[in-house]
């Protein structure tokens, strides 16, 4: 029986292990996914060497960067990104374990917000600067956006801080994507500090949380009349894009 899992900690619960068990029954494929809780990354090459059936690994929080002094290879968004969240296990005609490092971060949410996209989305904002907002920063420029991030301080050129939201800003950047965990449950009375008054029905704004489904982020989005969209597609879209990576040539 093959193997797949998840590596991360803590694992308190795990979408990605209920979504593939009940694919793998479903589809009467004999698999079965199991979550590997590891309190360090020295721990990762155990979980390799003790299950020979492993065939693919999804990483979470907080080993998806500090996986990758330990893959073989790396696709190119991975590479670029600088996070792995999707690890490909094959065995070398030596029996040697391969490792190939993926990213279905940027796969995930490109697919999810590319139906959205209208001729005047140039540029975007991208709240936050955590490692998934790398991630939406590809996946924006390989749909043609540029994108300038916004963080509470200053990190480089490229970074802007809520502060510096001006009307012009918000008037260029018809995309807004929040990557921070502000408004998740349990805290849902929280949103990011942005000039909602600003906001027009050309704005798109897109967030990565789906607990709850409709953010305080998006509900002052909607009564604004923009179009608005939360991560459950994107999620979704992970889990499928990394079978698509464990079974591709």
């Amino acid at each position: 029986m093959d193997k797949y899992g998840l590596i991360g900690f803590p694992l308190k619960h795990s979408f990605s292990m209920s979504y593939f068990n009940e694919k793998f029954e479903a589809e009467n494929i004999d698999a079965k996914y199991i979550n590997f809780e590891i309190p360090t990354i020295k721990d990762f090459m155990e979980v390799i060497e003790e299950n020979p059936e492993l065939k693919g690994l999804n990483v979470t929080i907080p080993y998806k960067e500090q996986v990758m002094k330990f893959l073989n290879e790396l696709d190119g968004d991975a590479a670029n990104i600088g996070a792995v969240n999707v690890i490909k296990i094959t065995h070398n005609k030596k029996g040697k374990v391969q490792l190939k490092g993926y990213n279905s971060d940027v796969v995930g949410f490109t697919r999810s917000i590319q139906p959205l996209i209208q001729p005047f989305h140039k540029h975007a904002l991208i709240l936050g600067t955590g490692g998934a907002s790398k991630a939406v920063f590809h996946g924006l420029k390989k749909l043609g956006i540029n994108s300038t991030f916004v963080s509470r301080s200053k990190h480089d050129k490229n970074t802007i801080t809520y502060g510096d939201i001006t009307p012009e800003i918000m008037e260029e950047n018809k995309v807004i994507v929040n990557t921070t965990p502000l408004g998740m449950y349990p805290n849902v009375d929280t949103y990011p500090n942005i000039p909602y008054n600003l906001l027009t029905k050309n704005h798109l704004l897109y967030d990565l949380l789906y607990n709850p489904d409709q953010t305080q982020f998006l509900l002052k989005g909607k009564e604004q009349g923009c179009i608005v969209k939360n991560g459950l597609e994107m999620l979704l879209l992970q889990a499928f894009v990394s079978w698509e990576m464990w079974h591709q040539q």
